[in-house]
């Protein structure tokens, strides 16, 4: 069975508390956007890489979709931080973002 979508933000908690212990200093929200930014980088590259966008010197490297899982998994865990820095419950963020695109689509027959 599957974790919960609050099951793993505190997993991502967890850690980023830990890491916090490493630093000396929690990011706060310039960290967590700096940090977002590399990320958003890292999952373009690894984007631009499966689509063969770039070129490669030798064997287009196997695991790309895996690199892929994890950068996103990356980004979840910033936007994590950055809702933990102004008190968002991000599941409840999410919930009435998607209720309100769906009244929208409701709206126009869809």
């Amino acid at each position: 069975m599957g974790m919960t979508f609050q099951e793993a933000i505190q997993l991502y908690r967890d850690i980023y508390h830990r890491f916090e212990k490493v630093e000396g200093k929690p990011w706060g929200i310039n960290g967590a956007m700096i940090e977002l930014t590399k990320q958003m980088g890292d999952l373009s590259k690894c984007i631009m890489l499966q689509e063969n966008y770039y070129s490669y010197q030798g064997k287009k490297p196997e695991n790309l979709k895996e690199n892929i899982g994890n950068e996103l998994a990356d980004i979840l865990g910033q936007l994590i931080r950055i809702a933990d820095c102004y008190g968002i419950d991000l599941e409840e963020a999410h919930k009435a973002a998607r209720a309100d695109e769906d009244m929208d689509l409701k709206r126009r027959g869809v």
